[in-house]
């Protein structure tokens, strides 16, 4: 019964995935959108941490995790992101609900694990106006997006020695963007648009190891190497510009542009390699500390159809800092006990430069497990507070609180029948 609700809750929810919008960051507009926390809710309240694996949980960052599951693995997280965006004029506040990751994790036999699932990879949604006076009177501008790209992945992690587990992920991106622009002249009832709709596709592949050698009879080092290779995707494209009614909003005429003859109808996206150093140390269920380095050649990214003249791109780089801890974990009198608390910080530099200014990220975290009956199932909550950008020149500081909710099944599956 079990397996036949879960199917049909990935059915029902992967579409819900595809069509989501899960971002109004003004920040979307640059790369391929807002990049999304690929981490379960259990991972995310650390920080991020990616370096930490279990036998109950999965991992979805680190492919070399899957090796250490036990049980067959159901997952699935959802969010509520509150934004408030301020510049040297005005505030405004957003708010957005969202189903961030779907994903199914077996035990195939001693050591090996696999799994598979859907999560958003990156999302495009802002919408922001700027006003300038020139010789013709007053000049509006409007700048909207929306779309962003979703991943399927499959995964698999093998325990090659003891203690030290591989893995591999293939990640198949899919996805649409629109990017709008319009403007128009005070007094003027006419006004241009420019619109450029994109449909890109492609993978990429994680590669992990993690290492996990006891210290002593109670503690245990954790180690991980996680690369996640160059994503090489293809945009197809079109683009539109024309003129439109100032008092109607109605399209007056519509060229379709010959991007084929610019070599800009069908181009290449390419999202640079992301390399990540994990390292912790922990009693197993009772406290964990963990610390992460991730670095990304962000430099190297381009993107034809929507240059700016006053944006680059630098290498990226995050610091994570995260742990858990739990007072008792075979409590018998006492639930509250038994409950994980989780806790952990990010630094990040985003490697996007606008006007000179770095657009840098910081956060913090904290959570809790709280145990579902005696299958080693739980609910995870969890908690971020953090703010990106600057209220410098033109630029937007944007402060967000996140709330995550994460639900982890665990069962016995593919389970031989005795005869006696």
């Amino acid at each position: 019964m079990i397996k036949n609700f879960i199917i049909a809750i990935l059915c029902v929810t992967s579409v819900s995935i595809y069509a989501q919008n899960s971002t109004a960051s003004p920040y979307s507009y640059f790369g391929v959108g807002d990049l999304k926390a690929t981490g379960t809710v259990e991972n995310q309240m650390m920080g991020g941490l990616s370096v930490y694996t279990d036998s109950i949980h999965i991992n979805l960052n680190n492919p070399a995790a899957y090796s250490k599951l036990r049980l067959t693995t159901y997952t699935a997280g959802l969010s509520r992101k509150e934004y408030r965006f301020e510049t040297n004029d005005s505030k405004e506040n957003a708010s957005l609900s969202n189903l961030d990751y779907l994903s199914l994790g077996f035990n195939l036999g001693k050591g090996f694990g696999m799994g598979f699932g859907i999560m958003p990879y990156s999302s495009v949604g802002y919408n922001f106006q700027s006003e300038r006076t020139t010789d013709q009177g007053l000049v509006s501008e409007s700048f909207n997006g929306e779309g962003g790209l979703n991943r399927v992945y499959f995964s698999l992690g093998y325990e090659l020695f003891k203690n030290l587990s591989l893995g591999v992920t293939s990640n198949f991106n899919f996805g649409n963007q629109n990017i709008n622009s319009y403007q128009t002249i005070e007094d003027v009832q006419l006004g241009s648009f420019n619109r450029i709709e994109s449909r890109i596709k492609g993978f990429d592949f994680n590669f992990g190891a993690s290492f996990t050698p006891a210290i002593n009879e109670k503690h245990t080092l954790f180690t991980s190497v996680i690369v996640n290779t160059q994503a090489n995707l293809v945009s197809e494209n079109t683009r539109s510009i024309g003129s439109f009614s100032t008092v109607s909003g109605i399209d007056i005429e519509v060229i379709e542009v010959d991007l084929a003859a610019q070599g800009l109808a069908r181009t290449g996206v390419q999202i640079p390699t992301t390399a990540t150093l994990g390292v912790g140390y922990g009693q197993d269920k009772k406290w964990f500390l963990g610390a992460e380095y991730s670095f990304q050649e962000l430099s190297s990214f381009e993107n034809e159809l929507s240059p700016a003249s006053n944006l680059e791109y630098q290498n990226a780089e995050t610091f994570r800092l995260g742990g858990y801890y739990i007072p008792d974990y075979a409590s018998f009198t006492s639930y509250l006990k038994r409950v994980t608390f989780r806790a952990g910080a990010k630094v990040s530099k985003s490697g996007i430069v606008v006007d000179n200014r770095e657009i840098n990220d910081f956060g913090i975290t904290f959570g809790m497990g709280l145990p579902l009956g005696r299958n080693l199932s739980n609910i995870n909550l969890g908690f971020e507070l953090g703010k990106r950008g600057t209220k410098y020149g033109d630029l937007v500081e944007e402060s967000y609180f996140k709330v995550n909710v994460g639900l982890s099944l665990n069962d016995k599956w593919f389970i031989p029948r005795k005869i006696n």
